[in-house]
């Protein structure tokens, strides 16, 4: 590359960045407003039925993670009406635990049900507003594929726990075929959907940072992912 074209490839890399971040943006947007809308009903509603199935495994999950720390801090990535915080809540009693959501409806109603128990915060998981090695346990539930930049969000996630910690991710999943057909459709959806992925992806995005990474289907559309920080 000579002199003369180093600016223009400077300008062109600085719009791809520019678009990149942008794009990112606009999927956000989509997913604050798609939750908004959905907050009233997604207790009861069918687009949090895939999320609610998931709760027992995720409660488990994280419930064993947490056993062998006294009063255990947790993070909920992603906590939305703040229904599974509170079944983590009931079943790590000594924990204190922390919800986060991009979705002002979804926290206030988290806020409102989870009230003297939890804090709850109005944030994004790839911009978390906590200090590094700040919990023991983290959980993303039915959340991941929302994530502009996975890469990021695993680094903040990875970031916040404590040597030790461990993070449990239950999110959705189909078989390669039928994967690869949503990720087509995904970016076009109003629901702020990005992408799903399978258990290699997932095991490698989390690898980058965390030291043992587990993984298993736990149904037909879903999967449970356990990543652990090294000592």
């Amino acid at each position: 590359m000579n002199e003369q074209s180093m600016p223009d490839a400077r300008k062109t890399a600085s719009r791809g960045r520019a678009g990149h971040a942008g794009r990112a943006e606009e999927l956000r947007d989509r997913s604050r407003a798609a939750f908004d809308a959905q907050a009233a009903t997604y207790d009861e509603g069918a687009q949090g039925a895939h999320a609610r199935r998931l709760y027992p495994l995720v409660a488990r999950a994280v419930a064993r993670a947490a056993a062998d720390t006294p009063a255990p801090r947790i993070l909920d990535a992603g906590c939305g009406t703040g229904a599974l915080a509170a079944r983590v809540s009931a079943e790590v009693p000594g924990g204190s635990l922390t919800g986060v959501d991009l979705s002002p409806a979804m926290v206030a109603r988290a806020r409102e049900r989870l009230a003297g128990t939890a804090r709850v915060v109005l944030a994004d998981v790839e911009r978390l507003p906590f200090p590094d090695a700040c919990f023991d346990v983290a959980y993303c539930n039915d959340s991941f594929h929302h994530y502009p930049d996975p890469e990021r969000a695993a680094f903040q996630l990875w970031r916040v726990l404590a040597a030790g910690g461990t993070l449990v991710i239950g999110d959705i999943w189909q078989p390669a075929p039928a994967r690869a057909l949503m990720n087509a459709w995904m970016p076009r959806s109003h629901e702020g959907d990005v992408r799903m992925y399978g258990e290699r992806e997932l095991r490698a995005l989390l690898g980058t940072w965390f030291s043992a990474v587990s993984w298993r289907r736990v149904s037909l559309t879903a999967c449970l992912a356990v990543a652990r920080k090294e000592q």
